[in-house]
C-alpha cells in the first residue's frame, strides 16, 4: 500500500457448481449467496487506485456478506487500521458499512429522506475513486478461466485465487 493515496477493497463471488452445504439456519445453503443465481464463494480483493490487485483473501461461503468476510481475515483489517490516516484511505462500497470507522464508504440515503448536495458530491467523488477497484476483480476472473466457475471443492477457491494473483503479477511483471 506504500505510496498510494488510497486502496480499494471489494468482495467478489467466484462461482462454483460442486457444493450444497446446509448452513446454521435450517434449509439455508451455506454457499448460496441469495443475490446471485449460482453457488459461490466470497473472496476479498485489495487493489491499488488503478485497480491492480495487490492481495486476495481465503474464501468465505457465498452466503456470508462482505462485512462478515473482512474481519474473518485477521491479517487484513489490522493492516488497514494501521495504514489509514487523514491522508490515506481505504475505499469500498456500502457492503462494508459496518466497518465505516476504518473503511471509507459512501453516505447511505436515510430511510424516507434525501441526501444533501454535499453528500451527493461526496458519493460521486467516492464512486469515481472506487470504481477502478472493480477492475481488479474483473482482471482476475477474465484473465483466468479457472475463476469463472470452480469445479473442485469450494474451499479451494481462495488458493486458486491467490495462485491466479501470483501468475498475474508474473505475467505483467508488476507487483505495485
Amino acid at each position: 500500500m506504500a505510496g498510494h493515496p488510497h486502496v480499494i477493497t471489494d468482495g467478489t463471488l467466484i462461482e462454483t457448481d460442486r457444493c450444497q452445504t446446509l448452513g446454521p439456519t435450517p434449509g439455508v445453503d451455506l454457499w448460496w449467496p441469495g443475490e446471485h443465481n449460482n453457488h459461490g464463494g466470497n473472496v476479498q480483493v485489495l487493489t491499488m487506485p488503478d485497480g491492480w490487485p495487490l492481495w486476495t483473501s481465503d474464501v468465505c461461503p457465498g452466503r456470508e456478506h462482505d462485512t462478515t468476510c473482512l474481519p474473518a481475515h485477521t491479517e487484513l483489517l489490522p493492516s488497514i487500521q494501521a495504514w489509514v490516516s487523514e491522508d490515506l484511505a481505504t475505499l469500498s462500497d456500502l457492503g462494508y458499512e459496518g466497518e465505516a470507522d476504518t473503511i471509507t464508504v459512501p453516505i447511505k440515503k436515510p430511510q424516507g429522506g434525501k441526501l444533501t448536495e454535499d453528500q451527493k458530491a461526496h458519493n460521486r467523488d467516492h464512486s469515481r475513486k472506487r470504481g477502478p477497484g472493480e477492475r481488479g476483480n474483473s482482471l482476475l476472473k477474465m484473465t483466468f478461466k479457472a475463476l469463472r466457475n470452480v469445479s473442485v471443492s469450494p474451499w479451494d477457491i481462495g488458493d486458486i485465487t491467490r495462485a491466479a494473483l501470483v501468475l498475474l503479477h508474473i505475467e505483467y511483471g508488476r507487483t505495485a
